[in-house]
């Protein structure tokens, strides 16, 4: 299931793309419009801009805006940043594997090669789909 943080974060992202001169956005303007508390906002969007998705600017005129084109912010990073591993399992992570204590053998594991096909076809259309596409 997707974390109110993701959803947040994506909500903001998409908020923040659609401007088109690219201006900074102040977190209360976001907030308000996207339905948001403002302070879960200040952390989520703190963490877009150490990941380099975001910059930002303080004082009069200040506030949040894309440090790169939203055709080039990948759904995969984003969601890896504010979600954690895309699989649903920790045997089948790419990025955050860890074996099952439960599993003897992750090849002939029904549930580790289901897995496997799922983060497959997740990680397809993640990769396939960027911030551009959202707006």
């Amino acid at each position: 299931m997707l974390s109110k943080k993701t959803k947040y974060g994506l909500k903001a992202l998409t908020f923040i793309a659609r401007r088109t001169d690219n201006k900074p956005v102040q977190i209360a303007t976001i907030a308000k419009s996207e339905n948001i508390s403002q302070k879960f906002l200040e952390s989520i969007l703190l963490t877009l801009r150490k990941s380099g998705f975001l910059g930002s600017k303080k004082g009069k005129g200040g506030g949040y805006y894309l440090l790169k084109d939203p055709k080039e912010i990948k759904m995969s990073s984003v969601m890896r940043v504010l979600e954690g591993p895309i699989a649903m399992i920790p045997c089948v992570s790419l990025n955050f594997y860890e074996k099952c204590d439960d599993c003897p053998d992750e090849n002939t594991c029904a549930v580790h090669n289901l897995m496997i096909e799922v983060r497959d076809c997740t990680l397809n259309i993640f990769n396939n789909k960027s911030l551009s596409d959202l707006i």
